[in-house]
C-alpha cells in the first residue's frame, strides 16, 4: 500500500472513530443522566435509539448521493451537522431545567449528519484502491478504527462525566471538527472519467436487477450484520447497568467496558489483515464468529449474573467472535459490489446495522431478566450464522 494512500486512510478512518465516540461514549454515563434527569431506563436508553433510527431513514438517500456527487460532498455537511447537533444537545443541558426533549432532538439531528458518514466510508475505500487484497485490509482498518472508537469511547465518556454528566455531549463537535480538518486536507480520490451520471430511474432499475440477481447472499449480510450490532450495543447496556449496580462507577466501569470491545478491535484488526480477496474465508469465518458468541451467550443465560470478572471474560470472548464477522461482512459486500452501485447497497447495509443499534438498548433496558436477554442474544448470534451459511454461497478466489 502506497504511503499516501496509507495517510488517505488514516483520515478516513477518523471518520467511524469519531462516530462511535460520538454515540458509545454514552453507554457508561446513561445510568448518570438518569438519575439526574430522573427519567425511567427506557427513556435513557432512547438517547442512544434516537441517534440510530433517524439514521436508518436516511442513510440509503445518502449512498446514492454519494454515488451521484461524490463521497466527500456528502461526508463533509454530514460532520457539521454532528458538530452542531452536538452543540445543541450540550446547550440544553445547561440551560433549560427540563432537558431531555432538546437532547433527544439533538440526537436525532446527529444522527441525521451521521448518516451521511460512516456508511460513505465503505465505499469511500473501495474507490480508493485499485487491488482488492488494499481494499480488504483497508476496509480492515476502517472497521478496526470503528471498534477502537468502541473501546475508548467507555473511557473517555466515563473520564468526561467526572468532570459534569453533560461534557460528552460537548466534546462531539470536537471530534468531529478532527474528522472534518483530516478529510479536507488529506483524502483526494480521483474522478472516474469512464463513470457518467445516470437518471435516478436508471439507477434505480440497476438497484432493482441487483438485488433480483444477486439478493440472497445481499439480504444474508444485512440481516446477519444487523443482528450483531443489536447484540452488541443490548450486551453493551446490559453489562453497564450491571456495573452500575455493583457500585462500579467512573474510569473503573468504562476501562471495565472496554475490555469486551478491546477483543472486537483486536479480532476485526487482524481478520481484516488476513482474508484477502478469500470470499469462501470470510464466509467460514463469520460462520465460526457468530457460533462462538453464540456459545458466550448461552453459557452466561445459563449461570445468570457471574461475579464480574466471569462475566467479562465470557463477553471478552464472545466480542471476540463478533469483531471477526465484522470485516468479513464489510469485505463480501463492498468487494461483489460495482463501484456505481457501491455507496448506495453498501448504505442499505449500514442501514441495517443502524436497525441493530436502535433495538439494543430499549429491549435490553425492557427485557427484566439477564438470563432471558441472553438467551435472545444467544438465539440471535445462532440465527446470524445460519442466515450466512445458507445465504452466501462464494466462489473462491486467488
Amino acid at each position: 500500500m502506497e504511503n499516501k494512500k496509507k495517510r488517505d486512510l488514516a483520515a478516513i478512518a477518523s471518520i467511524p472513530l469519531m462516530m462511535t465516540l460520538a454515540n458509545s461514549m454514552l453507554i457508561p454515563v446513561l445510568p448518570a443522566i438518569q438519575k439526574v434527569l430522573g427519567i425511567s431506563s427506557f427513556k435513557t436508553s432512547l438517547i442512544i435509539t434516537s441517534y440510530a433510527v433517524i439514521a436508518i431513514f436516511f442513510i440509503p438517500l445518502a449512498g446514492y448521493l454519494s454515488d451521484l456527487w461524490g463521497r466527500k460532498k456528502v461526508i463533509l455537511p454530514g460532520l457539521i451537522i454532528v458538530a452542531a447537533a452536538g452543540i445543541l444537545s450540550g446547550w440544553a443541558s445547561i440551560a433549560m431545567d427540563k432537558p431531555y426533549t432538546m437532547i433527544l432532538i439533538g440526537r436525532l439531528f446527529q444522527g441525521l449528519g451521521a448518516s451521511a458518514c460512516f456508511p460513505v466510508v465503505l465505499p469511500l475505500v473501495g474507490d480508493l484502491f485499485k487491488n482488492e487484497d488494499d481494499v480488504s485490509t483497508g476496509l480492515g482498518v476502517v472497521e478496526t478504527a470503528n471498534t477502537f472508537g468502541k473501546v475508548l469511547s467507555p473511557i473517555i465518556g466515563a473520564a468526561l462525566a467526572m468532570w459534569a454528566w453533560y461534557i460528552p455531549f460537548w466534546s462531539i463537535p470536537a471530534f468531529s471538527l478532527i474528522s472534518i480538518i483530516l478529510l479536507s486536507i488529506w483524502v483526494k480520490v480521483p474522478p472516474d472519467k469512464k463513470q457518467k451520471p445516470i437518471s435516478f430511474s436508471e439507477f434505480m432499475r440497476s438497484i432493482k436487477d441487483l438485488f433480483r440477481t444477486q439478493g440472497k447472499w445481499l439480504w444474508g449480510v444485512f440481516a446477519s450484520g444487523g443482528l450483531n450490532m443489536f447484540v452488541m450495543f443490548a450486551s453493551l447496556f446490559c453489562l453497564s447497568e450491571i456495573l452500575e449496580g455493583r457500585h462500579i462507577n467512573g474510569i473503573a466501569k468504562g476501562g471495565l467496558v472496554a475490555i469486551p470491545l478491546a477483543a472486537l478491535c483486536a479480532a476485526s484488526f487482524g481478520i481484516g489483515k488476513w482474508i484477502g480477496q478469500n470470499r469462501a474465508l470470510m464466509k467460514w469465518i463469520s460462520v465460526i464468529g457468530f457460533l462462538i458468541a453464540t456459545g458466550c451467550m448461552a453459557y452466561l443465560a445459563l449461570t445468570g449474573k457471574k461475579p464480574t470478572a466471569s462475566l467479562l471474560i465470557f463477553l471478552f470472548i464472545g466480542f471476540a467472535g463478533l469483531g471477526a464477522v465484522l470485516p468479513s461482512l464489510d469485505a463480501l459486500i463492498t468487494e461483489g459490489i460495482k463501484k456505481e452501485q457501491r455507496g448506495t447497497v453498501t448504505s442499505f447495509y449500514s442501514s441495517i446495522r443502524f436497525i441493530g443499534v436502535a433495538l439494543g438498548p430499549p429491549l435490553a433496558a425492557l427485557i427484566s431478566g439477564f438470563s432471558v436477554l441472553f438467551w435472545l442474544l444467544s438465539a440471535s448470534c445462532f440465527a446470524a450464522s445460519i442466515i450466512v451459511l445458507w445465504s452466501i454461497k462464494p466462489k473462491r478466489t486467488a
